[in-house]
């Protein structure tokens, strides 16, 4: 059974910085991709940040501002987030599944996904 934990989120202003991290015992392994999900109020859960055999790979949305990484020794997923802004807010997912990436300024994932419970990250102007 995959389970992810997320940390890190908050309140923040327009243009601070925030740090994300997601703990999980799958984080490392070949046959899952890591990647970092969003859903704020009203809205669809989108992807934003996708790492495959330590390749990151990211939407449009974000692209620039926000960075993704792993520690596989530690099996933690980070969500580095820069020059936030107030479409920012939203609740952030971890996620595991056999295919996240993202291409063409979106990102993409095999049905079958896991979710760690969210974080919420709140950005005022």
């Amino acid at each position: 059974q995959v389970r992810l934990v997320e940390s890190g989120g908050g309140s923040v202003q327009a243009g601070g910085s925030l740090r994300l991290s997601c703990s999980g015992s799958h984080i490392g392994y070949s046959t899952y991709s890591m990647g970092w999900f969003r859903q704020s109020s009203g809205k669809e859960r989108e992807g934003i940040a996708a790492i495959d055999r330590e390749i990151p790979t990211y939407a449009d949305s974000v692209k620039g501002r926000f960075t993704i990484s792993q520690d596989n020794a530690k099996k933690i997923l980070y969500l580095y987030m820069t020059n936030l802004k107030p479409e920012d807010t939203a609740m952030y997912y971890c996620a595991a599944g056999p295919m996240i990436k993202c291409s063409g300024g979106y990102c993409y994932r095999s049905e079958e996904i896991y979710y760690g419970q969210g974080t919420q990250v709140t950005v005022s102007s």
